[in-house]
């Protein structure tokens, strides 16, 4: 039962991932043939540069999120691999922690990031504020723990691992 329900969040929350991903292709996109477009014409938008380095920014983030969950970031799969039993169980949740600290922290910096923020905008679009744009990286850091903590059941099960996959 709990299987199913951590499998339940964990589709929508692919499902969920994916579209902002897409939607974040799509608008980065929509922004470059814009920004070229405007330029080509002899009328640079003066925005361009900054909402496109921020969009690359989310996207990055979120991206990381969305492939964290599908356990396609860097890693050493082969060492883990050919860990059997206890000694493999160990190797992972070491990593998973390592992983999820590392990503405590950078939430955590990034939440006071966002403090030092407040107050700031965008210089070319005053009227919106740094933060926003800054946000990504502690919501980015909170969705890529919880792709870990989704995906770590099926980091755990193996073939060779002793478990079902």
């Amino acid at each position: 039962m709990a299987r199913d329900r951590l499998g339940g969040a964990r589709r929508i929350f692919q499902a969920s991932m994916e579209a902002i991903v897409a939607v974040l292709v799509a608008a980065l996109a929509l922004v470059v043939v814009l920004g070229v477009g405007f330029r080509k014409a002899g009328n640079a938008l003066v925005w361009y540069d900054e909402v496109a380095s921020i969009l690359l920014a989310w996207l990055t983030y979120y991206g990381a999120a969305l492939v964290a969950l599908k356990r396609g970031h860097i890693g050493v799969p082969m060492v883990v691999e050919r860990l059997r039993g206890a000694a493999r169980t160990c190797a992972v949740l070491a990593a998973e922690a390592a992983v999820i600290g590392f990503f405590l922290v950078l939430a955590w910096a990034g939440w006071r990031v966002q403090g030092a923020l407040s107050g700031a905008t965008l210089i070319s679009l005053p009227s919106v504020p740094t933060a926003l744009a800054q946000s990504v990286i502690p919501v980015g850091a909170l969705l890529f723990i919880a792709a870990q903590l989704l995906s770590l059941p099926d980091a755990l099960r193996t073939p060779g691992g002793g478990a079902d996959p």
